[in-house]
């Protein structure tokens, strides 16, 4: 488990973004190494950056595996992302890092419980936003269902990131689960990636989305906050 830091102070920012990335035993190391430079690339694309130092408030960001009931790995604990050399040094981490299991089913109940806690336990954020991606559907444990309603997800948007599968009625099944009953809260929805190959491009669409500055929210927050 590779930790950068502590939590962050508990400041200002519009977005708490927390990625989850599936390292459950339906994906293997090649396909694992896929996502995980997939994202690090995804990260310091230069429409993804853009959109990450679009507004004057800044992003946190968190990332953490997920598999079986009890095996959540924290891979970065939050970082207020201040300037591309931040994004930078995380996108190395990501892209270096080393899965915590690869044995274990698919519990996306739990991973949504842990990722719902560690969101509460982040910087307070105009928004909060938690980015499940995997290749296939919950069997184990509860369901996203039964976690949206034990876990604090008041206000949380889920999004989800599918990896589609090799035979045509697998990846159906996988969608159609990701579309009901994983994206969840205001403005939740869906990416696909055509194969772990596709991560990359999928991740980079679908960060530049998440990231992109909700005016109305940014406005309000400061017109509570006063003149001055």
């Amino acid at each position: 488990m590779l930790l950068l830091a502590g939590p962050a102070a508990a400041i200002e920012c519009r977005l708490a973004l927390a990625l989850a990335l599936d390292v459950s035993s339906s994906v293997d190391a090649e396909e694992d190494a896929l996502q995980r430079r997939g994202l690090a690339a995804a990260l310091i694309a230069p429409e993804v950056q853009r959109a990450f130092f679009a507004a004057d408030l800044a992003v946190a960001l968190a990332v953490y595996e997920w598999s079986g009931r009890y095996n959540q790995a924290l891979l970065i604990d939050w970082q207020m992302i201040e300037g591309p050399a931040t994004l930078l040094r995380l996108a190395e981490a990501i892209g270096t890092s080393k899965r915590s299991h690869n044995e274990f089913p698919t519990a996306m109940g739990y991973a949504l419980g842990y990722g719902a806690t560690l969101l509460e336990r982040g910087p307070d954020c105009l928004q909060r936003t938690i980015d499940m991606a995997g290749d296939g559907v919950n069997n184990e444990g509860f369901s996203p269902q039964r976690a949206y309603i034990e876990f604090p997800f008041d206000g949380v948007t889920v999004n989800g990131l599918v990896v589609n599968a090799a035979d045509f009625e697998s990846e159906v099944t996988v969608i159609e689960f990701y579309r009901n009953k994983v994206i969840h809260g205001p403005g939740a929805f869906l990416e696909i990636a055509q194969g772990f190959e596709d991560y990359e491009r999928a991740m980079r669409r679908k960060l530049e989305r998440e990231l992109r500055p909700r005016a109305v929210g940014v406005l309000d927050r400061h017109r509570a906050a006063g003149p001055g």
